[in-house]
């Protein structure tokens, strides 16, 4: 039998102990024969009874005759060899039963080599995807070159992209279980590789940032390493049945096929049953339901439309609650929705970067990689597409304020949101744009007193906007708010610029209410006057709530959840219904 991982070790007199014959080494013998089960164990019984019961002469060795009398006429032999042989029995069947996983583990752990895949693999997002909208975030024209390459193949689109825009590996979604695999693969002393169809300039930056990989592959320019071309470049690595392969998707399943191992990762149970019907091992890490139509809803931001309802402003104003005119404001409402969640989806899109760098936004569908980037590329133009189909039946006039309003999101999305100041008079402008939305769409004609009021309360509304964020980038310790024109320093200006337009929006309310059209339109005008008290406080009390960094982004979206806030939009209501029955 081998001793020793394979060196033998006969036994050997010795007189190491007084009157023993040979020095049995029992132990040695029995973790060497563990498999050969219990009769090996009784045998190795027997001679730890002999070693312990042998026969002794002081420091003589007895003939052989005896020491076979001087051990069985012992009357403590029996007691002794039969405890020995059961305690070694029940090791025997321990190490047999409950340690054949760990060793058929470690086994493979060092024979095999653990292959793992990157896109919606290793990381929760698609690097061609990542690059692409890095790329045009950095330079909307980056769009021409990257055409360009793809008709040379999706291997030189990949390597365009990354040199247009290359994505900073710490900013990306990781898959925690699957590196807790790979931690604990490497751990047992195996061996690891990260190979991927991404560009191997890409995948050897992700490498070098985890610290988790031997060896690296992926594209090259030339070769678009994936599916069958993958496995291939794997057996020629490796040899067949030489790895075990961590993947994803459906262009995996040639790998899989060749592996010894298959390790899924949140795959749908029709592709975890192919993958089982092909190879003998297979393990599935993560949940088969990722939740993607939960995540696309919010990707959408339904919670943001409450800001379309501004289109209902011009119907409200007027008094016409005919059922035509709220039916034409109704489609505006959507039809401002469905773009609005374009321009949404494309913003985020654009902001990967900065939004993984904030607090809250990097919970995000997006940023968080809880929803495919493909998706979102999807997405923003059938969005769009159905948005301008329905604007295109309010008539042209409606159409033409919707295609500005696209490309006011559009030109504030790529270049616009990083200007000083001009950013927050963007969104002022978008807010009003709603309410002239809604004015075209009914046919209602708009007062330039209400157009006066929403530029201003809206300029308050998005400085305090941009407030929230710098007083969150203070409390970090950043100097300046990721993707913006804005330092920390500058918070003091901002809040000021907050609460002197919402001020102003309050004079303007003021004034508008001793016109003749108010008289016309309310029989007493004096509980109007109560609109702008309460317009004062929310003002005054949103721009301090912000000032201690209770704000959420979104002043707007705060409102919708504030009590008070909700409380405020109530006596605005009554009072504005006391002015009319009066």
């Amino acid at each position: 039998m081998n001793i020793d991982g394979g060196r033998h070790r006969p036994l050997q007199p010795s007189a190491s102990r007084a009157g023993t014959i040979f020095a049995f080494d029992a132990d040695r013998i029995m973790a060497c024969g563990m498999g050969h089960g219990p009769g090996l164990a009784l045998f190795v019984g027997f001679l730890r009874v002999f070693e312990r019961d042998g026969p002794r002469a002081g420091s003589k060795l007895l003939p052989r005759d005896h020491i076979s009398l001087r051990i069985f006429n012992n009357p403590d032999f029996g007691r002794h060899l039969l405890t020995n042989s059961l305690i070694l029995i029940f090791n025997s069947f321990w190490r047999e039963i409950f340690m054949d996983d760990a060793r058929e583990f470690r086994v493979a752990a060092e024979d095999l080599i653990l292959v793992v895949d990157l896109d919606r693999t290793l990381i929760r997002t698609d690097m061609l995807f990542e690059t692409f909208w890095s790329a045009i975030s950095r330079r909307w024209l980056n769009l021409f070159p990257a055409i360009s390459a793809l008709s040379q193949g999706r291997a030189a689109l990949k390597q365009q992209l990354d040199a247009l825009g290359p994505v900073d590996p710490a900013s990306l979604p990781y898959n925690e279980d699957v590196i807790a695999y790979v931690e604990d693969w490497r751990r047992r002393g195996g061996r690891t590789a990260l190979v991927s169809a991404s560009d191997r300039r890409v995948v050897e930056r992700i490498a070098a940032h985890l610290g988790l990989f031997d060896e690296v592959y992926g594209s090259d320019g030339q070769e678009n390493l994936k599916g069958d071309r993958k496995a291939q470049r794997l057996i020629e690595l490796y040899g067949p049945g030489r790895f075990a392969y961590v993947g994803d998707s459906e262009a995996d399943v040639a790998v899989w096929n060749v592996a010894a191992k298959a390790i899924t990762v949140n795959v749908p149970a029709s592709l975890a049953d192919r993958v089982e019907s092909g190879n003998a091992q297979v393990e599935h890490l993560g949940s088969a339901d990722q939740g993607y139509g939960v995540a696309a809803m919010k990707a959408l931001r339904p919670h943001q439309w409450l800001k379309n309802a501004l289109i209902f402003l011009p119907l409200l104003a007027a008094h016409q609650f005919d059922l035509w005119t709220f039916g034409q404001a109704a489609l505006a409402f959507i039809s401002y929705s469905l773009i609005a969640s374009s321009v949404y989806l494309f913003n985020d899109l654009l902001d990967l970067a900065s939004d993984r760098a904030h607090p809250r936004k990097c919970k995000r569908p997006f940023a968080s990689g809880r929803l495919p980037l493909s998706w979102g590329t999807v997405m923003t133009p059938a969005l769009m597409a159905a948005g301008f189909g329905i604007a295109a039946v309010l008539g042209p006039a409606f159409l033409a304020v919707m295609g500005f309003y696209f490309a006011m999101t559009t030109a504030y999305s790529l270049v616009l949101k990083r200007k000083l100041v001009v950013d927050v008079c963007t969104l002022a402008g978008l807010y009003t744009l709603r309410i002239i939305a809604g004015g075209v769409a009914t046919g209602i004609p708009l007062s330039v007193w209400l157009l006066a009021f929403s530029v201003f309360f809206f300029f308050s509304l998005a400085a305090v906007k941009r407030q929230a964020e710098l007083v969150s980038g203070a409390a970090e310790g950043k100097d300046q708010a990721h993707g913006r024109g804005y330092r920390t320093t500058d918070t003091p200006i901002v809040a000021n610029m907050a609460v002197s337009s919402g001020y102003i929006s309050v004079l303007v309310m003021a004034l508008y209410l001793n016109t003749d059209a108010v008289r016309k339109l309310y029989s007493e005008t004096a509980p109007l006057w109560g609109i702008c008290l309460v317009l004062l406080f929310w003002i005054s009390r949103t721009v301090m709530i912000t000032h201690r960094g209770w704000m959420q982004d979104d002043p707007v979206v705060f409102a919708a959840k504030d009590r008070v806030s909700l409380v405020c939009v109530l006596l605005i209501f009554v009072l504005a219904m006391v002015g009319a029955v009066l």
